[in-house]
């Protein structure tokens, strides 16, 4: 005999509440399912739109024959210091280069210990073990990802050399408290703002704190080039010297070399590519920054973790990344939606087998661990629209009462 059951009225209402909104939710799917994919970058309309000075520029290099360190380079890095608020800036072949430039500069090595956090890109850890000193990671503070300075202070040995705090995702490190620590134990600092073109705080451009603010221009960053590339810049003149020596051979005059150097120069058609999209820099910046607006107010009845601004500090939303317990089931429902999410980054760097044998602080980093299960990166690019936005948010809407429904 079958068994019986009735809903309460309580129980009924919601019942029917979830069926209209389920109903309303199909209705809205069926008519989105030949709108185009949203890309998590959009990098083609983008160079669409810079194609024809671009190519300009580059025809007048191929027709002067001035491939390396041609007067482009240097142009840009005159524009790049300055965007940065420093008196140098020095081009690199690409971001990790710049960091690894940067310690050597420093004369970072083996025997020394060089601080930074768990949850950047491999590059950062990278180049500190390229010059044989030890990494020491350090876990994030839980609202902005970022280094925790009070752990940073706590780490510190006698072999302690250097800092190297990230700008992730476009949110400026604490680098007031970051730099107070190193004046007091005598560090150097080294910024990776690969992330951060243009970030701010108090209206001070991120890279122009630590000793060295180390960028990347690969293609995806705020400032990217059409292939690989990076910059280096501070404010002191003879660290700016010692690293234009490094990254060409250790040479100031063809053939004499004064240190051991490198081939690690800023491509001249790359610096094409960035003195064109040097005049948008900003207006870029500002609609990331709209973007990130619209995804603040659409999300804002989800149950998405949002990413939090820090009061004083201008976040340049190179990624627009918030964190859901169920990330994995949530992109795979967005992306058979057309809209193609990413996870900044998965695997904490201190689990990496060249890292097998760093020192953490704290033992796991039990907050970085944790989050690398939990983020993801929304799509995110100057070009998208608010109707892009709103689309990606009732995704995300349908997403959470699906799973309400389950539970």
């Amino acid at each position: 005999m079958p068994t019986s059951f009735r809903f309460s009225n309580a129980g009924f209402n919601r019942f029917a509440t979830v069926t209209r909104r389920l109903v309303t939710i199909s209705q809205k799917q069926t008519s989105i399912m030949n709108l185009p994919p949203i890309p998590l970058v959009d990098l083609a309309t983008q160079s669409q739109n810079i194609r024809d000075e671009v190519l300009q520029r580059m025809a007048e290099v191929i027709n002067a024959g001035r491939y390396i360190l041609g007067q482009e380079v240097a142009e840009f890095e005159g524009e790049f210091a300055a965007y940065c608020q420093v008196s140098h800036a020095i081009g690199v072949a690409n971001g990790t280069d710049a960091l690894h430039l940067a310690l050597r500069a420093l004369e970072i090595g083996p025997g020394d210990e060089v601080i930074t956090v768990g949850n950047s890109f491999a590059a950062t850890a990278f180049a500190i073990a390229y010059t044989g000193a030890t990494t020491v990671f350090v876990d994030i503070d839980p609202v902005t990802y970022n280094i925790d300075p009070e752990l940073v202070e706590q780490a510190i040995t006698d072999k302690t050399r250097a800092i190297i705090p990230v700008h992730l995702y476009g949110q400026p490190a604490p680098m007031v408290e970051i730099m107070e620590i190193a004046r007091r134990h005598q560090l150097f600092v080294v910024e990776d703002c690969a992330q951060s073109h243009g970030a701010e705080i108090d209206g001070r451009r991120c890279g122009s704190f630590g000793d060295f603010g180390c960028f990347s221009f690969y293609p995806g960053k705020n400032l990217g080039a059409f292939g690989d590339g990076g910059a280096i810049v501070t404010d002191k003149p003879e660290l700016a010297e010692k690293v234009h020596l490094l990254r060409n051979y250790g040479q100031k005059v063809k053939n004499r070399h004064d240190l051991l150097g490198y081939n690690c120069r800023l491509d001249t058609l790359q610096a094409c590519v960035l003195l064109t999209k040097m005049k948008h820099i900003e207006s870029w910046t500002e609609q990331r920054r709209q973007v990130a607006a619209w995804y603040a107010e659409a999300l804002a009845d989800t149950d998405l973790e949002l990413p939090q601004a820090t009061p004083g500090m201008r976040h340049v939303y190179h990624l627009y990344v918030v964190r859901h317990p169920e990330r994995d089931r949530l992109l795979k429902h967005l992306a058979e939606r057309g809209i193609y999410g990413g996870v900044h980054y998965p695997n904490p760097l201190f689990r990496a087998a060249p890292f097998a044998d760093s020192v953490t602080f704290p033992l796991e980093l039990p907050i970085c661990s944790r989050y690398a299960n939990e983020i993801l990166s929304l799509p995110m690019y100057p070009e998208m629209t608010q109707q892009d936005v709103e689309r990606v948010a009732q995704a995300v809407r349908e997403f959470s009462l699906v799973e309400a429904i389950e539970r």
